[in-house]
């Protein structure tokens, strides 16, 4: 039987089979027949110590509670009773940010019996009154509270997945932080228990005590009146940034993100960082996105980690170093952008080998140096090389004109497959760079 065969009633157990139960802050009582005979006949019974208590004494199982750190526990632990009926116990749904992602990953789906119960999402939903499909969820279980912040938009619906009874405090410090203090929050607390609980206020006003641990924390976002607007695409204003000038301003950058055309689950590096304003768009675009932002000067590289924390982005990854050395030993990207030191000798050739078949690579300059650079690896490899060129209105005297900004010179190219032809081919000028 896999998790995702019709369960028709209670089946025994092959002992190869993990059985995974969802449990609800009602316990036993909240549990349907399945779920319920799965317990009655498990010789062994493993979750946390708050699930485990949950069960009455008359499930035989021996109860094991997970040991910590918990993932690298799991396979052995597995592996130990693996002739045994076991029955993993977890809370609500499994595969919602549950024990049940880790077990399908080292057990294979197949292995697994899964009974799912309501998720804690599912009964918050149903007590604010939200459609779930409209409801986004962020969870703080071990994760930083500073992701909230890419959320953030006004009118906007939020379940945020407490780590704990400190979790609703520190929520509304960032809102206030972020400028979003007249949000209002519920912190419903024991969903489906008999001691459920649900305390209201804004984030403005928020003082109460720690409550349960066990709580979800509904957002419905309000701006503070002056607080800067920050959209979903890329392009955000310069001044979201703090920077020193090393900036890819905002008309570019928007253009720059086109081009490189980030995808979910996709790793960039982001080499020359500056304020880690590409590497930070990147992620915006999609929550699963990965970003490496290699910066050689250690003052800036901790901005770009300041920028990324209020920015919503925490897990931008800052390596200082100079490259291409410090590129070596960093995971596979499918996409490149390179911001600075293009005429740092190797940097395009390290780039461009680390690359796999089908990744993109966008490199931005303003000098002559490296557009020169830029033109000879267009000939040999093909992609688009274009000139980008901003003007804003100014004052000139009590009239107005245009100033141009410097015009950036950009190369995009997708590394072919074996089957495709980047382009045709040229032979290099004499005295051109040939790195």
């Amino acid at each position: 039987m896999t998790s995702a065969a019709p369960i028709s009633g209670p089946e025994p157990s092959d002992p190869t089979e993990v059985t995974v139960v969802g449990i609800g802050a009602d316990g036993w009582s909240g549990l349907p027949p399945a779920s319920r005979d799965a317990l009655l006949d498990a010789e062994v019974v493993i979750g946390g110590g708050r699930q485990l208590g949950l069960l009455p004494d008359d499930c035989p199982g021996v109860r094991i509670p997970w040991p910590a750190p918990l993932r690298p526990a799991v396979p052995g632990l597995l592996a130990e009773h693996r002739e045994r009926r076991t029955v993993v116990l977890a809370s609500g749904d499994p595969m919602f940010y549950g024990i049940g992602r880790a077990l399908a990953e080292i057990c294979g789906p197949d292995a697994l019996r899964i009974l799912p119960h309501p998720s804690s999402v599912s009964y918050a939903c149903a007590r604010v009154g939200w459609p779930l499909e409209d409801t986004e969820v962020i969870t703080l279980v071990g994760r930083p509270a500073a992701r909230l912040a890419a959320a953030l938009h006004d009118g906007r619906k939020l379940l945020v997945l407490s780590a704990d009874a400190s979790t609703p405090a520190t929520v509304a410090a960032l809102l206030r932080e972020r400028g979003f203090g007249p949000s209002r929050m519920n912190v419903l607390q024991q969903l489906g228990g008999e001691d459920e609980a649900c305390t209201e206020g804004t984030a403005d006003t928020w003082q109460q005590p720690p409550g349960d641990p066990l709580n979800v924390i509904a957002v419905t976002c309000r701006r503070a009146p002056g607080t800067r607007r920050l959209g979903a695409v890329p392009g955000l204003p310069d001044d979201a940034y703090e920077h020193d000038g090393q900036l890819t301003k905002r008309h570019i950058r928007a253009a720059t993100l086109g081009a490189l055309a980030p995808a979910p689950g996709e790793l960039l590096w982001d080499v020359g960082g500056g304020s880690g304003s590409i590497a930070v768009e990147w992620l915006r675009t999609h929550p699963s996105c990965r970003a490496v932002s290699v910066e050689r000067d250690p003052v800036r590289a901790e901005r770009i980690t300041r920028n990324a924390d209020r920015l919503g982005v925490p897990g931008l990854r800052v390596v200082t170093g100079r490259a291409p050395g410090s590129l070596a030993g960093l995971p596979v990207p499918d996409a490149v952008f390179i911001g600075g030191g293009l005429t740092a000798p190797g940097l395009l050739d390290a780039c461009w080998e680390a690359l796999p078949e089908g990744g993109r690579l966008v490199a931005n300059t303003v000098t002559l140096e490296s557009e020169a650079l830029l033109a000879a690896w267009h000939r040999r490899h093909g992609g688009d090389l274009v000139r980008l060129a901003v003007a804003h209105a100014v004052p000139v005297g009590g009239f107005t004109g245009w100033r141009q900004a410097m015009p950036v010179t950009q190369w995009s190219v997708t590394k072919p497959r074996p089957a495709e032809h980047a382009g045709p081919a040229a032979t290099p000028d004499a005295g051109e760079n040939q790195s």
